[in-house]
């Protein structure tokens, strides 16, 4: 189940190759200080182009712009601009009426030093063409309308901004967190897997065929017509998905929360069954359950139940959906087997034309586009989008075409302190797949700073 949500490694440079320049977005902060108010400053998210405009990458190093709220005024044309000017004021507008190029255009010809745009929605900066207006030379923003509204609120109606973005180091410690942890969960479910096949080789000369067989069940072996047939229900999964994101991304959801409690209580068990102590059990019905694991039962389902229900709390639902998806990981790795050579190359060669298909081809058959693999991974924006080329608005309601997958591996960037306390928390991930299959040339690896990422 793990297999199908990933991109595939030549996918992968060539996405990032040539579409990265043209998504190049950061988060920014924006220092705000208001006069007369409880609360003197306040800082907030925005995200803003740097191939555009070049910030400061310190406080001290920026300069104090008074902010102007032309939320109410479309600033599409020069009569929109108020009489009494908006020379070296930052402007805040809201999205909506001309292109958001165009208003900036017109606030940087009445002498504005910034223009931010403020809107109630999710904001997913696509691309950096200026192609359209090479005279635009402000800085262009993009924050909440909730922010501004919370800015004014608790700083008044005065107020002066500072924007800024800290730097980021090059060194980016996440990637190597991911590698520790993909290799340690094939290198330890292979050795799981083999310990298991051991003791079924070792116990043939001394157990009846009964049981045997019962052992032999712990392994799902993956024949020739097996691997046709998974490889075609997660085509048609991935189609199902693309259509019908906004329902089955809940499915998806309860599937994982199941399938990675179990795996986490498999993991669990065969370690607690190794420890000498608290042997006691219960009986029921003629079988003997041990309490101990009853109670490791009731804390997997514990584990996955609070991930459900806070799977979107980005400051530390990642290290729960961490562990059930190493667990998940581990245990599919000990139980698929691949009984010959032509079933590997069988799996192999149908993931690479399953790769290729929904990655390249698909683009050339869907309304926008865009490709099934990679609106699956950033998660459909459903149809109440709007696209202009350079942004796409998205409601921020929590609704499902918000809902990601859970099929990845995430590592916050714990060391951005600066953007975590006001910004979306920014991620390295690795889906399953790339995981459970890792010699089918499939990396995956993304490293994001913004959450539209989310599901490679």
């Amino acid at each position: 189940m793990g297999l199908q949500w990933r991109l595939p490694s030549a996918a992968a440079v060539l996405f990032w190759g040539f579409l990265l320049p043209l998504t190049a977005s950061q988060e920014a902060i924006l220092h705000a200080s208001g006069n007369g108010t409880p609360l003197s400053s306040k800082d907030y998210c925005m995200l803003y182009n740097p191939h555009w405009t070049a910030l400061p990458s310190t406080l001290e190093n920026t300069t104090s712009i008074s902010l102007m709220n032309l939320t109410t005024t479309p600033l599409c044309n020069l009569s929109d601009i108020p009489p009494a000017g908006i020379k070296n004021k930052a402007v805040v507008v809201q999205w909506g009426t001309c292109h958001f190029l165009e208003k900036a255009r017109i606030a940087q010809r009445g002498g504005a030093e910034a223009l931010l745009v403020a809107n109630n929605s999710v904001r997913y900066p696509l691309s950096g063409n200026k192609s359209e207006f090479p005279d635009v030379k402000i800085l262009i923003a993009f924050i909440s309308l909730k922010d501004f509204k919370d800015m004014k609120q608790t700083l008044g109606n005065n107020i002066t901004v500072q924007m800024y973005s800290p730097s980021w180091p090059n060194f980016d410690y996440t990637m190597v967190v991911i590698f520790i942890i993909a290799v340690f969960t094939v290198a330890l479910g292979g050795y799981w897997s083999g310990l298991i096949e051991l003791e079924n080789l070792k116990a043939v000369t001394n157990i009846e065929d009964g049981e045997m067989r019962r052992k032999k069940e712990e392994y799902l072996t993956f024949s020739p017509l097996t691997v046709v047939i998974f490889v075609a229900i997660c085509c048609v999964m991935m189609v199902l998905l693309y259509f019908f994101y906004q329902w089955l991304v809940y499915v998806m959801i309860a599937i994982f929360c199941i399938a990675s409690a179990m795996s986490l209580y498999n993991c669990l068990a065969a370690l607690i069954r190794k420890i000498p102590c608290g042997l006691c059990t219960i009986v029921c019905h003629g079988k003997s359950i041990e309490v101990r694991l009853i109670f490791l039962s009731g804390l997997c389902i514990a584990i996955a139940v609070v991930w459900a229900v806070f799977r979107n709390e980005d400051r530390w639902a990642w290290i729960l959906q961490d562990i059930l998806g190493i667990a998940f990981c581990l245990n599919l790795i000990k139980t698929l087997k691949l009984p010959n050579f032509k079933s590997c190359v069988i799996l192999l060669g149908l993931l690479l034309l399953y790769d290729v298909f929904f990655v390249f081809i698909t683009p050339f058959i869907t309304k926008n586009g865009e490709s099934i693999m990679v609106e699956l991974a950033a998660g459909p924006f459903g149809n109440n989008e709007k696209n202009d080329g350079n942004l796409v608005e998205a409601t921020a309601q929590p609704s499902a075409p918000h809902e990601k997958l859970p099929v990845v591996i995430r590592v916050p960037k714990l060391i951005y302190f600066s953007v975590m306390r006001v910004c979306l928390m920014p991620v390295s991930i690795l889906g399953f797949g790339d995981i459970i299959v890792p010699d089918d040339g499939s990396y995956g690896l993304c490293n994001k700073r913004r959450k539209p990422c989310d599901g490679w």
